[in-house]
């Protein structure tokens, strides 16, 4: 067989190319450069702010990367669902700086809640949506939907007080004279606590405050003649460890029950934040009902006491004080007795002994000493 010429692989080959040529489709058309609509839109509420959040799209709808991002449409409605942006209620810029590095970041916008609209539609809810629009102003259509319930909400309470005291940090607040309450709203007084070295707070109590956020003109104009209840506006907080350093908050929550479902609520503004030391100066309780018995017949004498137990969750126990008449008190203990007991065996026939007891706590505080007993040594 003989070797192909030179012309005829010319040949081959040209003919190869040809039909790879007719293989490749029409051109593509040009890219629409339409940003894909965000999937992941998310809305907070805290008083009348409202904060959405979601994903710059770093795509098209042809799944080209964006390179001509524009402003971002905020939408707002009061119907359930929206069709269309309509007139938005803001604008956020777009973000350059991801398009160019290709990152995923998030933008967010704060929409602050007509007050208007809020009583017109205390149990209804808001509709948000983003429309994210290229630099020639069009959209791929709107992002997911989300709704935000309307529920009016009230300012944070006055005079927001903490003050450590020997029960433990009390925590006080302020009613109103009179507050613009919506029928069928219930309110809590929502209270947070952060230690010094806590990055985030913790709730601590909901204490009912319905009574308290109507207010004294308020509470007459609901309930007719006043009564013997009185709005509560304070909170004991007894879950803190001494000698820390403890910052606390609060804020008023407004909830409307539904039928057969959780509540809804929505948290307003905060207090300004109060800061407490918890110093532990406070000693427990002063003990009582001393007794005091003589024992000796038969024996080497001695005065066993006896005293109701303190209840206090840091006791360290107790210390006992003896005197004769017209002399000064000693302690007869070198450490804290840790039994509601103890036996005097250092006594003498022919006196009398006064005896007291007072309380420690593990930080060195003594409460005052108890009423005396007294016991005689025949």
């Amino acid at each position: 067989m003989k070797p192909l010429s030179g012309h005829l692989l010319l040949a081959v080959g040209a003919s190869f190319w040809l039909a790879g040529c007719a293989s490749v489709g029409p051109p593509l058309p040009p890219s629409l450069e339409l940003p894909k609509a965000p999937s992941d839109l998310r809305a907070a509420r805290k008083g009348d702010k409202v904060t959405l959040t979601w994903t710059v799209p770093q795509r098209t709808t042809d799944r080209q990367r964006v390179r001509y991002l524009g402003k971002t449409q905020i939408c707002r409605t009061a119907a359930e669902m929206a069709n269309e942006c309509g007139i938005p209620v803001g604008e956020a810029a777009p973000d350059s700086a991801s398009a160019k590095t290709g990152k995923k970041p998030t933008a967010s916008f704060i929409d602050t809640l007509p007050s208007v609209l809020e009583r017109e539609n205390p149990k209804a809810s808001a509709t948000y949506a983003v429309e994210v629009l290229n630099t020639a102003g069009k959209g791929a259509g709107l992002s997911n939907q989300v709704r935000v319930p309307l529920v009016p909400t009230l300012p944070p309470f006055g005079d927001f007080l903490s003050q450590a005291t020997a029960q433990g940090v009390l925590i006080s607040w302020q009613c109103p004279i009179a507050s613009e309450t919506a029928a069928g709203i219930r309110y809590l007084f929502r209270i947070y606590r952060r230690g010094e070295r806590d990055p985030k707070d913790v709730k601590l109590s909901d204490v009912d405050a319905t009574a308290c956020a109507q207010g004294a003109a308020g509470q007459a104009a609901s309930t007719g003649p006043a009564t013997s209840a009185q709005p509560v506006t304070s909170f004991l907080d007894q879950t803190f460890e001494w000698e820390k350093t403890y910052f606390y908050r609060g804020a008023v929550v407004s909830l409307i029950d539904s039928a057969g479902k959780p509540p809804t609520e929505v948290e307003g503004e905060d207090t300004p934040e109060v800061k407490v030391f918890a110093h532990d100066v406070y000693p427990p309780a002063v003990p009582s009902g001393l007794q005091a018995v003589f024992s000796g017949p038969g024996q080497k004498p001695f005065i066993d006491l006896i005293w109701a137990p303190v209840p206090d969750t840091e006791l360290d126990g107790y210390n006992v004080y003896r005197h004769e008449a017209g002399g000064a008190g000693v302690k007869l203990n070198a450490e804290p007795v840790k039994t509601p007991a103890f036996r005097d065996a250092q006594v003498s026939s022919g006196k009398t002994y006064f005896y007291s007891v007072s309380a420690v706590d593990l930080r060195g505080n003594e409460s005052a000493r108890s009423e005396e007993a007294s016991e005689n040594v025949p």
